[in-house]
């Protein structure tokens, strides 16, 4: 049964009298948690997990210490087995997530809860959030500054060879796996099945170490190794073929399950074929927009944005709102690698819907000037629209460019880089570890809020 809180400990609060008090962020972030909306929020989802979630079985870890040990995970940049330590050997993090003197949830029961909690609601709360801030007069929304940043998935640069030997791997030992199951319930197997993963692996090897070379029979060698790796990958397909379709017939949970993880990887497998087939055997340039970079965050993009240190990232690219106070109103991510110019107008309807009024000042960097987007946020009411124009300048944009509250604006709007600096040093903004494009949308959302909190808790 869900519960909400656990009830108030007199023998912990005469221990808190023996130890200092919380810090004064912590007290700034526990007086802003303590609304309501919020925790109705993160409520609502975990009442989900189950269709009597509220109604039966035992007693669950409380939502308002779910929701505070989350905060704490990413406020202080912890893993989620960090966090249950932390809060275990604390007093301070005991009183500030509620805990007092119960057991701590441990990291596998925050994980659980964490895969329930949806990605729309993270944004509701960050909307609430910065509402919080208005009603306290932390921020106003009167100035507004934007900018995108790439938010890396958790995957090794990309090969083709290793595609591949990940493909044979992931569907062999499922496959051992699916046969174990099988005979168990009595059924016959086919026999002849190999384990391709070692060979995989020295394909992939020897493939790297040959085309490494541009001498022509190094060439030719490592070629020969990708028709071996290929066809050692589709024999792997054909029993995991033949295996997922016996499994499918089992009611088992573990059959099931094993049916599932052949279903899913499969076809991407076959992807990672087409994709090899087409790039190495038949010399096409396949497209960025077509290409499968990791079988196990398929949904990973390929992004450039011509920075000279690092010319290719693997990821999602994330779009940042931020107004006067230091606090990011408004995120999303992004499908692709769309050009900045398109994210003005969205940007400013995000801003408007939050704030409900224009910003007095709003401002981008070069690739978001064209002459469309800065009529549309003069028509919407913007008053000090910085947009620097690149390229070649006329002398009157030039004037313009050098008026006082241009410079100043530009001058501010700088420190957004800041922000996003803080974000990934700070709360793992740089690197996504959950598991899935709906994990992903999870930690953006997450990095987003303790973001927002820490800047709170200073104020």
């Amino acid at each position: 049964m869900l519960v909400e809180h656990y009830p108030t400990d007199k023998r912990f609060e005469e221990l808190l009298g023996c130890v200092p008090e919380l810090s004064p962020e912590l007290k700034q972030i526990n007086s802003y948690l303590e609304d309501e909306k919020l925790y109705q929020l993160i409520w609502a989802d975990l009442a989900k997990r189950r269709p009597q979630t509220c109604q039966t079985g035992r007693n669950s870890t409380p939502v308002e210490v779910v929701l505070r040990m989350l905060v704490v995970k990413r406020l202080y940049g912890y893993s989620y087995a960090e966090t249950e330590r932390a809060v275990r050997d604390s007093l301070s993090l005991r009183q500030f997530c509620r805990v007092y003197l119960n057991d701590v949830p441990d990291d596998t029961t925050l994980i659980r809860w964490t895969q329930v909690i949806q990605a729309k609601t993270l944004e509701k709360f960050n909307q609430r959030i910065i509402q919080l801030a208005v009603k306290r007069k932390v921020t106003r929304g009167r100035k507004l500054r934007m900018d995108g940043t790439v938010v890396e998935a958790n995957i090794t640069p990309p090969s083709d060879s290793h595609l591949l030997a990940d493909s044979v791997r992931v569907l062999a030992r499922t496959i051992v796996r699916g046969q174990a199951v099988l005979q168990a319930a009595g059924k016959k197997i086919r026999s002849g099945f190999e384990d391709g993963t070692q060979p995989a692996r020295r394909l992939a090897r020897q493939i790297g170490e040959m085309l490494r070379s541009q001498k022509a029979e190094a060439q030719r060698i490592g070629r020969h190794h990708y028709e071996e790796l290929l066809a050692l990958t589709e024999q792997t397909i054909t029993s995991a073929v033949r295996v997922e379709k016996q499994l499918g017939e089992q009611t088992q949970r573990n059959a099931q399950r094993l049916a599932a993880t052949l279903t899913h990887f499969v076809p991407l497998a076959q992807r990672v074929i087409q994709q090899a087939t087409r790039r190495v055997l038949q010399g096409e340039q396949v497209p960025a927009t077509e290409k499968i970079v990791s079988i196990f965050e398929e949904h990973t993009n390929i992004i450039r944005r011509g920075k000279e240190s690092r010319p290719v990232e693997y990821g999602h690219k994330v779009w940042l709102n931020e107004v006067e106070g230091g606090l990011v109103s408004h995120y999303r991510i992004l499908e692709g690698n769309p050009s900045d110019e398109q994210q003005w107008k969205p940007s400013l309807n995000a801003h408007l819907k939050t704030f409900h009024q224009p910003p007095r000042q709003a401002s981008g960097d070069r690739a978001l000037f064209s002459e469309p987007n800065q009529g549309l946020a003069h028509d919407l009411g913007v008053k000090h629209v910085i947009l620097p124009q690149p390229g070649h300048r006329s002398n009157a944009r030039l004037k313009h460019e050098h008026q006082a509250w241009f410079v100043k604006g530009r001058r501010w709007h700088a420190g957004i880089e800041g922000r996003i600096s803080v974000l990934k040093r700070a709360h793992n903004l740089g690197r996504c570890l959950a598991h899935g494009l709906t994990g992903f949308h999870d930690w953006v959302g997450w990095g987003v809020i303790a973001g927002n909190l820490a800047v709170l808790g200073r104020t």
